[in-house]
């Protein structure tokens, strides 16, 4: 779930408002509306999609006007499973950046769907400089944004320069068009063929034997799944360090700290962007903690970096999963950076203020070494 306003998100867990019908639909029923995620959800989504459909499933066509949720000026659900896009793209073209002296370019990965990545390849220091591979995945609450979003190329920019990565930003396919787990496998594929060094700034320029993955909320929702892939598929390929940015993560039931309302709605979205989740919020993927997942203990990385905005609806379950790791067991070493003050992803938007450059200084620092 990105973010381009810096506005915090931890009264807004819990604010409901009216939900809002057509005009001539009846006004009777009340459900809740998100006034929060105006700050929380807005990298922008790039296709001319303005709606799409599950098409009724069995939902009286008079409902199809019924609004279940709202992010206003982002998106609109509606109880039938549309969903209105409401904003229009904002995106940045690759090339130089002149602030950075940052090279980017577009890699199309599969012509079928559409999947494909934007490399960013800093100023070298000679000829045969090898960098550390680092593979982005932004966020969006699996439903909004892309790698050529503004905020996200800036961000990635910024990182590639500061830290002297090659970035792969993933552009992974969106739900409901392409409900979960589309976004886990595009991402897996995307990670593979990074690791693979088929591109050829990633053979010339890239040390894979350095591999590094970050996301930001749902982004760092995909980092986790990725880790847990690669442990699964023996170790392979191998991740030096995670960075995990205010993931997103939930739960059937709010964890001490947690205001209610986060882990319902956030449970709400997932169920909307995975139909097919097992036990709702607690399925493993959305929440590593639940009965059942998959043992922390076989992350598959050797550094971790978890971090998040402690103004944050979602900072205690960022916490609760960063504790869960230190104490699983796990061989690698994990870090914690908390944010005082600051909302969800605030870094997006206020990528200046003190608390953003402290974060940006402490990413590049994790991957610099233990």
């Amino acid at each position: 779930m990105a973010i381009r306003s810096g506005a915090t998100i931890c009264a807004g867990w819990a604010a409901t408002q009216p939900c809002r019908r057509r005009p001539d639909v009846d006004r009777s029923r009340r459900l809740p509306q998100l006034p929060y995620l105006s700050a929380t959800f807005s990298p922008q989504m790039r296709s001319t999609v303005r709606s799409t459909s599950h098409k009724n499933n069995g939902v009286p066509a008079e409902a199809d006007d019924e609004v279940l949720l709202e992010s206003p000026s982002q998106f609109r659900i509606y109880k039938s499973g549309r969903m209105d896009r409401l904003n229009e793209p904002t995106v940045s073209p690759p090339g130089l950046d002149e602030a950075t002296g940052v090279t980017s370019r577009d890699v199309v990965l599969d012509a079928d769907t559409g999947v494909s990545v934007r490399l960013y390849l800093p100023k070298l220091r000679g000829p045969s400089t090898k960098l550390p591979v680092l593979v982005f995945f932004h966020g969006g609450a699996f439903l909004i944004g892309s790698a050529d979003d503004t905020a996200y190329h800036r961000y990635v920019n910024a990182l590639a320069a500061a830290a002297g990565v090659l970035a792969v930003s993933v552009d992974y396919r969106l739900a409901p068009e392409h409900p979960l787990p589309a976004a886990y496998d595009d991402s897996w594929a995307a990670l593979r063929w990074a690791a693979s060094a088929q591109d050829g700034w990633i053979a010339e320029h890239g040390d894979t034997a350095r591999l590094f993955l970050a996301g930001d909320s749902a982004g760092a929702n995909i980092v986790h799944d990725m880790l847990m892939r690669a442990a699964f598929n023996d170790g392979s390929p191998r991740v030096e360090g995670a960075i995990l940015l205010h993931p997103w993560f939930s739960g059937n039931t709010a964890i001490e700290g947690e205001p209610p309302a986060a882990s319902k709605i956030t449970g709400m979205l997932w169920s909307y962007a995975c139909p097919g989740a097992v036990g709702g919020a607690d399925d493993p993927r959305m929440n590593p903690l639940a009965q059942g997942a998959p043992a922390l203990e076989k992350l598959g990385c050797v550094r971790m970096l978890v971090t998040a905005g402690l103004a944050d609806g979602l900072a205690a379950r960022n916490r609760a999963y960063y504790d869960a790791v230190a104490g699983s067991g796990w061989r690698g070493a994990a870090a914690w950076l908390g944010s005082e003050g600051e909302g969800h992803v605030f870094f997006l938007g206020k990528p200046s203020c003190e608390n953003a450059k402290q974060l940006m200084d402490r990413v590049v620092a994790f991957i610099a070494g233990p």
